[in-house]
């Protein structure tokens, strides 16, 4: 079990990688303009969102059912970024 683990623990790690696509391009253009605090809340969504897709292919069976909570939980993410972003849902935490 210790090497399935092993396996598919980039995942979480991967989020400071994806971090850098925005600071690029921010630095590039003007468009983008992301504070400490929007690095901080993207950088905890998708370490968290790694995490579980790493806990599902590890715990998770069979491969439809794999496919399926993987599936939700990219979901749940692009939902949660979209209202944080241009708030689709129009709650508090809207970002405009």
């Amino acid at each position: 079990m210790k090497t399935k683990t092993k396996k598919w623990m980039f995942l979480p790690l991967a989020a400071p990688g994806l971090l850098l696509i925005p600071l690029v391009m921010m630095l590039i253009g003007g468009e983008m303009m992301w504070s400490g605090f929007d690095f901080l809340v993207a950088g905890i969504l998708l370490f968290l969102t790694g995490a579980g897709i790493t806990l599902i292919l590890v715990k998770v069976e069979k491969p439809k059912t794999r496919i399926l909570w993987i599936a939700l939980l990219l979901l749940i993410l692009f939902l949660v970024w979209a209202e944080l972003a241009v708030g689709i849902f129009g709650t508090p935490v809207a970002g405009s």
